[in-house]
């Protein structure tokens, strides 16, 4: 391509820019008040000293640290810049947060402007820039935005996707342009998707996305020619970034092998994994319909199944989305692209490779959804471009926006502090036994045993066969001088994990204060031979 020809940046787009980022600013504005909460903030901030400051020990621990199974050393690197700045008052990192989601918002609507150029053939200047700022706010004032924002812990989140979409539309800049300033934006891509792998892993799949980028909307690939040198031309134009999604892939899975993070197969076989990202694959777009009832854990049911209702209600569902995006992919190719680009960017957090309770989490939409906030935008930017609906269609697109603020608004504020954060939960879902053990846990940290019984014994009443879950209940029950209560739910938790020494010896402690000494003798040999 000529270089004279290639889109430039108007000064009216960098004024829209920088009003969806006041705008999602505005919005996010609760969030500055909000403290740490007991959801591995104090695991990664509160209890860990490592990240706080810029020396040469903090950089070294950044580039080495693994915390719950992730290594994000530029994530971390943020965090350092946090603490030189704010030391340890949380609104200083909330704001970071905040500003990082503000400045996505930005750029993908300068993203969202060129992708939807090349979709939409002979549309206005003005049409377009109404739809790809529809798609920005549909994207950043989203109240499933709200756990990736609010969240300290995940700053990878907003973090990573800067470098995403920044990756992107670098990449697209070099598709623009020949020679020289062609090799100039390549090479920033790839520096980019570089800072992006060092700040979240589930980028990986960006290089794949780029190739269906190169299908559609862009033209550059056609599926039929694979084998033409232009076709291998834009695959090994891709190998580099490749390369580098095939090395995080493999260390993401040394890393969280090694914290005992991922799932077995014994405990979830292939099937229930397909089940699960059958489920994922169907929940987020509805979740985006229908932003209700959103929860910081979607527990994993106790029992995974594609012949359980719901797990093939959604296998169902995406056969027949493929299915009919597949045969309508000629007269409407952006579907098809748009449900590609979503299958492979929620692939690695699908339950494909399980790790953890959920079986869904707001924060992993973050990025799979920019393309379907890409339809909305098309589909603004169309009715725009309608003399019949150039009025009509901006509307109805503000008014849907701005319902979706005033939920996100609303949505961040359960995010102010633990007490809050649980309450939402449990009134949402008054049986997830993970908030319940979540919230008996900080109130046990805190010293409130008596508030944390309840509690935890309602997790091991609903998750009976989860160690941690008896175990807590049971040493909560001794602490506070019921040994008798203590006891079943000591026993269970050894019969559940009988090689822990700690459970062993708690059980020996409640069975001698209820008199059960030739009972407990076993226990405290055990606990000593496995101490020892």
């Amino acid at each position: 391509m000529d270089d004279s020809r290639a889109p430039r940046l108007s000064v009216t787009d960098v004024v829209v820019a920088l009003v969806l980022a006041a705008i999602t600013l505005a919005v996010f504005t609760p969030a500055l008040g909000a403290g740490w909460v007991d959801y591995d903030d104090d695991a990664n901030f509160l209890r860990n000293s490592g990240y706080r400051g810029l020396g040469p020990a903090q950089l070294r621990w950044m580039l080495t640290a693994v915390i719950m199974g992730h290594w994000t050393p530029v994530t971390w690197l943020t965090h350092g810049i946090d603490y030189v700045l704010w030391g340890m008052q949380p609104g200083g990192y909330h704001l970071g947060n905040v500003l990082l989601h503000a400045a996505n918002a930005a750029i993908f609507f300068v993203l969202a402007g060129r992708l939807l150029a090349r979709a939409l053939p002979g549309t206005g200047a003005m049409p377009l820039r109404i739809g790809a700022a529809a798609a920005a706010l549909a994207f950043a004032l989203h109240p499933l935005r709200a756990e990736s924002v609010a969240w300290i812990t995940e700053r990878r989140d907003v973090l990573a996707a800067l470098f995403y979409l920044l990756t992107a539309l670098t990449w697209l800049r070099a598709t623009e342009h020949d020679g020289a300033t062609r090799r100039r934006w390549y090479l920033a891509s790839l520096g980019l998707f570089a800072l992006g792998l060092l700040s979240k892993s589930m980028i990986v799949s960006l290089p794949l996305v780029l190739l269906v980028l190169d299908i559609y909307p862009l033209g550059r690939l056609d599926p039929r020619e694979w084998r033409s040198p232009a076709s291998r031309a834009l695959v090994l134009e891709k190998l580099p970034y490749l390369a580098m999604a095939a090395a995080t892939v493999l260390i993401t899975s040394l890393t969280m092998r090694a914290s005992v993070r991922v799932t077995s197969l014994d405990l979830y076989p292939p099937a229930a994994r397909l089940a699960m990202a059958a489920y994922s694959l169907v929940f987020y777009p509805w979740k985006m319909v229908a932003p209700l009832d959103l929860m910081p854990m979607y527990e994993v049911p106790l029992r995974v199944s594609l012949l359980q209702p719901p797990f093939v209600l959604a296998a169902l569902g995406v056969v027949v989305i493929t299915a009919t995006l597949f045969l309508v992919r000629r007269p409407w190719p952006a579907g098809l692209a748009v449900w590609i680009v979503y299958a492979l960017t929620l692939a690695p957090v699908s339950g494909l490779i399980h790790a953890g309770p959920q079986i869904a989490a707001d924060r992993f939409s973050y990025l799979p959804l920019l393309g379907f906030c890409l339809l909305v935008g098309a589909g603004v930017a169309a009715g725009a471009a309608r003399t019949d609906m150039v009025q009509l269609a901006p509307v109805v697109a503000a008014v849907w926006i701005a319902a979706l603020g005033a939920l996100t608004w609303s949505q961040v504020q359960i995010w102010r502090d633990t007490d809050t954060l649980f309450a939402y939960s449990l009134a949402v879902d008054p049986d997830c036994g993970w908030c319940h053990a979540q919230y008996g846990g900080a109130l046990g940290n805190r010293g409130d045993l008596e508030g944390a019984i309840p509690h935890l014994q309602r997790a091991a009443a609903l998750r009976p066969n989860r160690f941690r879950d008896q175990a807590y209940a049971g040493l909560a029950l001794l602490r506070v001088g019921r040994a008798a209560d203590a006891v079943p739910y000591l026993e269970r938790a050894v019969a559940a994990q009988p090689d822990s020494h700690e459970a062993h010896a708690n059980l020996a402690a409640a069975l001698s204060e209820v008199g059960r000494t030739a009972d407990a003798a076993p226990h405290t040999e055990r606990a000593r031979a496995l101490a020892r």
